[in-house]
């Protein structure tokens, strides 16, 4: 008999689930809830964020800043993990993040109370808006690793036969280890929870479609999705009954695409990350790899209209990290809204945050004063306004119709060339594409061109890649130390 599952016991809230096909024309707004918004309205509160502590920042605090989130016409809010997590400080420092589980029958009570999220949720679905909620499946979480021995502590996790027997990941190409084998270090270990045992898996599935059904959440994001096997996922996802988006951490885009095609995990777009940053991390960037990695995706993803777009995450350097010159930032974050996929972006983004590594790039965005008149705000307001402008000139499948490699092509090459002679050309290029289709492609060329009217800097000579050699950056393709 499964146990009870505290945190889902309020009475449900109103419905509001997202399917795929909603899913594709919303933009999606991250937040880390620790360090978006204080419950006090605070814009002066210190939090160091090479400490890696808690700082303050609350559900409620999230709730009287939709008018900031909204205003740039996101239509879903992403926010961290909700479950208890451990307590203290360990060496890694604290569990602001919400990716150390402990009991995850119960809320993170540093977040506020049940009540505080079911306000939020209401709140956010007052305006029309959707809820997406972070989970982590793979792992919980402990400050001892050979000698972990689990407890009543972890809830329904409670016994040794819940979890895999130690081991670190240590080679990344062998498959059992990453799907076995435990992330985390001395200081933080992440014991691996035993997917396979019937027990586990029952116990999941109960919980994520308790979770969804009685906090009406709209769609779920998936942590560490790749730590366990494909055959896990499809009762899993059917049990939430709602869109989601699972980070896969790796360039390859074969080994993502398998999990959309096998394990109904919609991925996070990570081969095409890595190209953006190495293409406009420099005004030398080359594109060609970028193209190259547009088409592996078309080739090894089953739909990627329906895989999530994004510059940057609480996971990578923020993309400002590598890069001050503000036509390749604007240019960068422009293709996540431009290419096929679901477009993210990331708190702070718009405040001109530049941090680097975890923890550098969990910066407090009460510091930015939430200033409505940045340049940045204004852009991304740009963004998601042109964008469903573009959506409503086209036919009824704008969203869901794959730009064709061609067309890709010549976008970029929109993106790096200033000549109208380039621009024209592109809006007329569409014979690649099927005629039903051809509205929402020209609809696409439309997009940029309407785009550069309002923003010309967006458009920008990054220079010739025949003459030139890209600066490149090191990024890790593997989860490494996950929180």
């Amino acid at each position: 008999m499964l146990p009870n599952i505290a945190l889902l016991s309020l009475l449900p809230i109103t419905l509001s689930v997202l399917n795929a096909a909603q899913m594709r024309s919303n933009a999606v707004y991250q937040v880390v809830t620790d360090r978006f918004a204080l419950p006090n309205s605070s814009t002066s509160t210190d939090c160091d964020v090479s400490a890696r502590q808690y700082c303050g920042g609350t559900w409620s605090g999230i709730q009287s800043k939709l008018d900031y989130i909204q205003g740039m016409g996101f239509d879903t809010i992403w926010i961290s993990p909700i479950v208890q997590n451990i307590g203290g400080t360990t060496g890694d420092g604290q569990a602001y993040h919400g990716y150390w589980s402990l009991d995850v029958s119960q809320l993170n009570s540093n977040f506020g109370t049940p009540g505080d999220l079911q306000s939020l949720i209401s709140a956010i679905h007052s305006r029309a808006m959707s809820i997406m909620v972070d989970v982590v499946i793979n792992h919980v979480a402990a400050t001892s690793s050979s000698t972990f021995a689990s407890s009543s502590s972890y809830g329904p996790f409670s016994v040794q036969a819940d979890f895999h027997p130690f081991c670190w990941i240590d080679d990344y190409s062998n498959q059992t280890q990453v799907e076995q084998c435990w992330l985390g270090d001395s200081s933080t270990a992440l014991p691996d929870l035993n997917t396979e045992s019937d027990t586990v898996k029952s116990y999941w599935n109960s919980w994520i479609y308790n979770l969804t059904s009685n906090y009406s959440i709209d769609a779920i994001r998936i942590d560490t999705v790749k730590h366990i096997r494909h055959d896990f996922w499809p009762p899993f996802i059917s049990a939430a009954g709602v869109f989601n988006q699972g980070e896969v951490l790796d360039n390859d885009a074969a080994y993502v695409g398998s999990y959309q095609t096998n394990a109904s995990v919609n991925p996070f777009n990570y081969p095409v990350y890595y190209g953006l940053v190495q293409a406009f991390n420099a005004s030398t960037g080359r594109m060609s790899d970028l193209i190259s990695l547009i088409s592996q995706v078309k080739g090894n993803f089953s739909d990627p209209t329906l895989a999530g777009m994004f510059l940057n995450n609480h996971d990578n350097p923020r993309f400002e990290n590598y890069t001050s010159d503000m036509a390749l930032v604007k240019n960068a974050h422009a293709y996540a809204f431009v290419g096929d996929g679901i477009p993210y972006l990331y708190y702070g983004s718009e405040a001109g945050f530049h941090g680097g590594n975890d923890p550098g790039n969990r910066e407090p965005l009460w510091t930015s004063g939430y200033n409505t008149s940045s340049d940045m705000y204004k852009y991304f307001t740009s963004l998601n306004a042109v964008r469903q402008a573009a959506a409503g000139n086209a036919s009824t499948g704008f969203f869901a119709t794959q730009v064709c490699h061609q067309t890709s092509v010549r976008l970029l090459l929109l993106m790096q060339n200033l000549d109208e002679r380039l621009r024209t050309q592109l809006e007329r290029t569409a014979h690649c594409e099927i005629a039903s289709r051809i509205a929402a492609v020209q609809s696409r060329s439309v997009f940029l061109h309407v785009l550069q009217s309002h923003h010309p800097i967006v458009i920008h000579r990054l220079g010739s890649e025949h003459r030139h050699h890209r600066r490149h950056v090191m990024l890790p393709v593997h989860d490494g130390f996950v929180g």
